[in-house]
């Protein structure tokens, strides 16, 4: 889908290719872990059953410290976005951007006439809530967001809630962000849509686990337009596994660990390209004149990034870059410095 010049529908993993190193697509190096296959393979015995999901709706519950009537498993976090689309019928849907594509797409998909509002980068893509109207009725933000990079102030995002609107605050990134500061799970806001996913952290595209946490009624409506049985047997057994003791220990190492790799590379990447804002997330956004040749000659030598230019606010001299450990940004940079002259 094709909106004003933007392909909603081209994604991170188009980029990639045999040969290439990934730093196009923003999972976690070296996922899923060991452990973790183990205990997606050890539900494999169960496949001739339908899909039970009260044991992964409790775990999930039990890790957010909420109800389990409170959480939507969905079939990876692109299916919360069909499901709000075909659920709600607002009359002026606003998407904040720029951000993933997926719920604006979505939302079109089902006809709605959907209204942007586009963050500034002179201003840091730094949400200004006075810009959302005030007659939107559902509002889609990322936080953090892709592709900026930017982690929106939870206190920001309260200011967007209305008695009679629909906040999305999409959250598929926010386990990458150490103590997850900005989150707004468990917040008493009326209208709250959270969306998580277990793909970036975990290395789990393609087994597509996400889920919503929202108010018991939002949920039921949700609920009302998703197709029996949409999350597999393995799938859930990775919910309930992603939520222990043990994966919160190792999803917080792992966001130290991110911390770091992005500041290393940001640092390589010194003013070869200009970054606006604060990067938070798995991946940085750069600005570098003649981003497409550029893009092409790094293919051309084995890395593999994402074009900007199809995300609505940016345009053809816009790259983003994932964050990957320092082994592998010291390839990049190197290849990166010679493609720049």
């Amino acid at each position: 889908m094709t909106v004003d010049g933007f392909d909603l529908e081209h994604h991170g993993d188009l980029e990639v290719g045999a040969g290439l190193v990934d730093l196009a697509v923003n999972v976690r190096a070296g996922t899923p872990p060991p452990w973790l296959l183990d205990e997606i393979s050890a539900g494999l015995t169960d496949l001739a059953a339908y899909p039970r999901q009260d044991a992964a709706l409790a775990a999930i519950a039990a890790r957010h410290q909420c109800a389990p009537e409170q959480i939507l498993l969905t079939a990876g976090a692109a299916e919360a976005f069909v499901l709000i689309a075909r659920a709600f019928r607002p009359k002026h849907p606003v998407v904040v951007h720029p951000q993933f594509t997926e719920p604006e797409s979505a939302l079109r998909s089902a006809g709605h006439l959907v209204d942007r509002v586009v963050l500034r980068p002179e201003n840091g893509f730094v949400l200004e809530p006075g810009l959302v109207p005030a007659d939107a009725d559902l509002v889609v933000i990322g936080n953090p967001t892709n592709p900026t990079s930017v982690l929106h102030p939870a206190d920001d995002l309260r200011e967007l809630a209305r008695p009679d609107r629909i906040l999305v605050v999409d959250e598929a990134f926010m386990d990458a962000v150490p103590g997850e500061p900005e989150s707004l799970v468990g917040a008493a806001i009326p209208g709250l849509v959270v969306i998580r996913s277990l793909t970036k952290t975990w290395g789990l595209a393609g087994l597509r686990i996400g889920y919503v946490i929202a108010a018991p009624g939002l949920v039921e409506q949700l609920a009302a337009v998703q197709p029996h049985w949409p999350v597999s047997t393995p799938a859930l057994a990775a919910a309930i596994a992603c939520s222990n003791e043990r994966a919160m220990a190792e999803s917080s190492q792992a966001a130290l660990e991110i911390e770091r790799q992005r500041a290393y590379l940001l640092a390589g990447l010194g003013t070869d390209g200009t970054t606006y804002g604060v990067p938070r997330g798995p991946f940085v956004l750069v600005r570098v004149e003649g981003a497409a040749a550029i893009r092409e000659a790094l293919r051309e030598r084995g890395y593999a990034v994402r074009r900007g230019d199809t995300f609505p606010g940016l345009g053809p001299e816009w790259l983003r870059i994932a964050v990957r450990p320092e082994s592998v940004t010291d390839g990049f940079l190197k290849v990166w410095r010679d493609v720049l002259g």
